[in-house]
């Protein structure tokens, strides 16, 4: 990735609404959806698929078939320089530190505003 270089971003969450939401908020010109996934499971097998084009995955915590912390941790053995900013709702500490220990690199609580999701992207890049 050079200067020029758009962000690949991997989005995972359960929810459609989220990711297009998720979707939205990123600028074309500074960042590219690689792809996106509805659970962990996928997660894991999309990194696999588009692991030299993904810069950040943008990870839900609680979803079934593998929930965050699951691929974060399956993501991280594979790659152990991936980087993976979980995206969670509000009183989620405990799934959160779970999260960190599997390697997570950083955190944006749900519902939060279109800056919040640059300023931690742009933060574990940095």
């Amino acid at each position: 990735m050079t200067d020029s270089d758009p962000i690949g971003i991997l989005i995972v969450d359960d929810s459609d609404y989220m990711r297009s939401r998720l979707k939205s908020v990123l600028d074309e010109d500074t960042y590219v959806v690689v792809d996106e996934a509805p659970n962990g499971a996928w997660a894991v097998q999309k990194y696999k698929e588009h692991r030299e084009d993904v810069d950040v995955v943008l990870m839900d915590i609680v979803m079934r078939k593998a929930n965050g912390v699951k691929a974060t941790a399956a993501i991280k053995h594979i790659d152990p320089d991936a980087r993976v900013l979980m995206c969670t709702s509000v009183g989620q500490r405990k799934k959160m530190k779970l999260a960190a220990r599997a390697g997570a690199d950083g955190y944006v609580t749900k519902p939060f505003d279109d800056e919040d999701i640059v300023t931690a992207i742009d933060g574990i890049l940095a």
